[in-house]
């Protein structure tokens, strides 16, 4: 791809909510946006993004009846650039507690309630505290606010728990709010809602894209005060 290519991004579309919000975002950071309601849509792309709204149970019976979990795993299993974003981050793991649906099974781990949340849902700006360096949060310092509307979040399982998980936030007890494996990226806030760190975000992803680097997870501790 060239360096004045415009990446091809296709969203999800699972029948949960309004998509325009992320689709003009991703557009005015450089990206030909698509939106994929069956598999056949999801051919050409350079990047899956799965958008969050909703619950989990209702999400996964709206992919399965349009074809598209099949869809999405297997395009994760090919090593394709994969953005979840709030719910679509939650749906990569195994199961959830908020309706005890099995989800995509990508990542070892379940969707859990926010434990010792002060409110739920947890709605507005909250900081996002990196754990390591990420090339998706280039010029991003830690510590930003994000914008978040959810009550649940992923918990990630097993000996890769910690490499897998890329920044925290606290609400109550900390939460993962953002992960990284190879190609998979998962964002717990809304960047398409985030004021000019979000589209900082959603312009690193298209950078990436355009100059075929879209990345596997740097396993470096991000250094104190690190931006």
């Amino acid at each position: 791809m060239s360096a004045s290519a415009r990446p091809r991004v296709t969203v999800v579309d699972y029948g949960a909510g309004n998509l325009v919000s992320i689709d003009q975002a991703l557009g005015s950071v450089g990206a030909d946006v698509s939106v994929a309601r069956d598999p056949e849509a999801i051919r050409g792309a350079d990047l899956l993004v799965v958008p969050g709204v909703g619950a989990a149970g209702p999400a996964m019976m709206r992919l399965e009846r349009r074809g598209l979990v099949t869809g999405i795993r297997d395009w994760i299993d090919a090593g394709r650039p994969f953005l979840g974003i709030c719910l679509g981050l939650q749906l990569l793991f195994e199961g959830s507690d908020e309706d005890g649906a099995t989800t995509l099974g990508i990542l070892p781990g379940r969707t859990a309630r926010l434990a010792g949340a002060p409110t739920l849902p947890h709605i507005g700006w909250n900081q996002v505290d990196r754990t390591r360096n990420h090339p998706i949060f280039a010029g991003i310092r830690s510590g930003a606010d994000f914008y978040f509307v959810h009550s649940y979040a992923g918990v990630p399982t097993g000996p890769d728990a910690a490499g897998l998980t890329l920044a925290t936030t606290s609400h109550g007890r900390s939460f993962v709010s953002a992960i990284a494996r190879d190609h998979v990226i998962g964002v717990q806030f809304h960047p398409e809602r985030s004021g000019a760190d979000g589209l900082r975000l959603l312009a690193n992803a298209v950078g990436l894209l355009r100059a075929g680097e879209w990345p596997a997870a740097d396993p470096l501790p991000i250094a104190a005060g690190a931006g």
